[in-house]
């Protein structure tokens, strides 16, 4: 499995500790990711997830030995794990709880999922990526709707059927991440945007996310109808009264849990 867990300050660290092999991800691992971003989510106790790697390498993706046991396995038993991965992708996307990643290293395919579910990525300038489904007669299926919302259509057409690798300001430039910082400003960088998350609103911050997630459609009369009675059930939730009120007191608001 190799996943490390801990919870500091209200953020629970999740950090693939499997250097040996690039952190590549199996089955075993992918089970391991589900049950702590959905633990992460359930915990009241954690604010924000931040998903690091030990190593040069961020995730290379599958692992060899998973891929050698999927060249066996029936429709059914495909399915099956392609599944799992699918449920891995939803946990990390829907999580109410802010999500970031640390990349500072190569990510490839099923990687850059990871990647693309997070709501903050920062990213090394030696990272490089690739979506390399194809190279091996694959596609990239299970990630695509997050990489496509990332980095758009046009811009997946082109990579996902090269599958050819792509630096790190290229990937700010597609929206796969946010920033790219010198390796010895990772740390800081991530600790500015977690300081900013911990210092929101706890329930203003997943009901952002849930309001993101509404409004990702075509605009229509019931999505204007929607963000108006979500903004109007948040100013009069507890935490929308106290931090309006923190606000005009000149004072440091006291957030309730979500």
């Amino acid at each position: 499995m190799s996943l490390r867990v801990a919870i500091a300050d209200g953020v629970a660290l999740l950090t693939l500790d499997r250097p040996e092999v690039h952190n590549a991800f199996d089955d075993a691992l992918i089970a391991a990711l589900t049950s702590a971003y959905d633990g992460a989510a359930r915990d009241p106790q954690v604010r924000a997830v931040l998903l690091r790697a030990e190593g040069p390498s961020f995730c290379a993706g599958a692992d060899l030995g998973w891929m050698r046991r999927m060249a066996g396995y029936s429709h059914a038993e495909n399915l099956a794990d392609a599944e799992r991965l699918g449920a891995l992708m939803h946990a990390i996307d829907t999580c109410p709880k802010p999500t970031l990643a640390r990349v500072q290293g190569a990510a490839f395919a099923g990687a850059i999922g990871l990647i693309a579910c997070s709501d903050i990525a920062v990213a090394v300038p030696e990272a490089v990526f690739a979506v390399t489904e194809v190279r091996i007669g694959l596609i990239p299926a299970v990630i695509s709707p997050y990489l496509v919302r990332a980095m758009g259509a046009r811009q997946a057409r082109r990579y996902f059927l090269t599958a050819e690798r792509f630096s790190a300001e290229t990937a700010l430039a597609l929206g796969l991440v946010h920033e790219v910082v010198p390796a010895a400003d990772l740390d800081a960088a991530l600790a500015r945007h977690l300081k900013a998350l911990l210092g929101a609103s706890p329930a203003a911050l997943t009901a952002t996310k849930a309001l993101v997630a509404a409004v990702d459609r075509p605009l229509s009369a019931a999505v204007i109808a929607d963000t108006a009675a979500r903004i109007a059930d948040q100013r009069a939730s507890r935490d929308g009264r106290e931090g309006l009120s923190a606000f005009l007191e000149k004072r440091k608001p006291e957030w309730g849990q979500p």
